[in-house]
């Protein structure tokens, strides 16, 4: 079930300021309910499991202008068919993953869209890079071939605050400017006001558009 109409969607869409983009995370709801809100404008929908993305594009064949993003865990054997499928990956949360994208990546002759995880704070249910991690690996990160680098991305630890959340926002906004990235995906349906006065240029909102799955 789809929670927005089309007048919710345009409060929401009004409340946006111009430069950060919306991507609907679809994950868990019906082919239907994506093509629902593509007639509200929507273009840019996330997926979290490849079959279920699959399954989903195969119904949504006619709609060729939507734009695909993976958000989930990418598991290293599940990369070859995530490049074909998507033009996205938000969760690239590792240098041997990288590597391996940017190999296949090669070998399928696509540049995907990349956004580097990061963890700002430590937090063992979230993986990612620590940032001194990926200041170490940046001059081989930027070297790989076939990897169409845009920005980062982060997802607070449940326990913060508001005000925590929004700083952790900020400092994500001034790690990708210091390496001249110029996206941050970053805000979720209970965040997103904060990760918009920190900087971000995609919110990733799915409960807030299509209700609890």
């Amino acid at each position: 079930m789809i929670l927005t109409g089309s007048n919710e969607f345009k409060i929401i869409k009004d409340s946006i300021p111009l430069g950060v983009n919306l991507l609907a995370v679809s994950k868990g709801h019906r082919h239907d309910s994506i093509r629902k809100l593509s007639g509200y404008g929507q273009l840019d929908f996330g997926e979290s499991r490849l079959q279920e993305a699959i399954l989903k594009k195969i119904d949504l064949s006619d709609l060729t202008q939507l734009r695909w993003h993976f958000v989930g865990t990418l598991q290293k054997n599940k990369v070859r068919r995530v490049i074909k499928e998507f033009d996205f990956i938000h969760s690239v949360d590792s240098l041997p993953l990288l590597e391996r994208i940017s190999r296949i990546s090669q070998e399928e002759q696509k540049s995907p869209n990349i956004f580097l995880q990061v963890k700002f704070i430590e937090d063992p249910n979230k993986g990612g890079f620590l940032k001194e991690e990926l200041l170490k690996s940046w001059s081989k990160i930027i070297s790989l071939k076939n990897i169409n680098l845009i920005g980062l991305m982060t997802i607070p630890p449940i326990v913060l605050n508001s005000s925590q959340r929004k700083d952790l926002f900020c400092e994500c906004r001034n790690f990708a400017n210091h390496l001249g990235l110029k996206d941050c995906s970053m805000g979720m349906s209970n965040d997103w006001q904060e990760a918009i006065q920190g900087g971000a240029t995609w919110i990733r909102l799915g409960s807030l558009l299509f209700g609890k799955r």
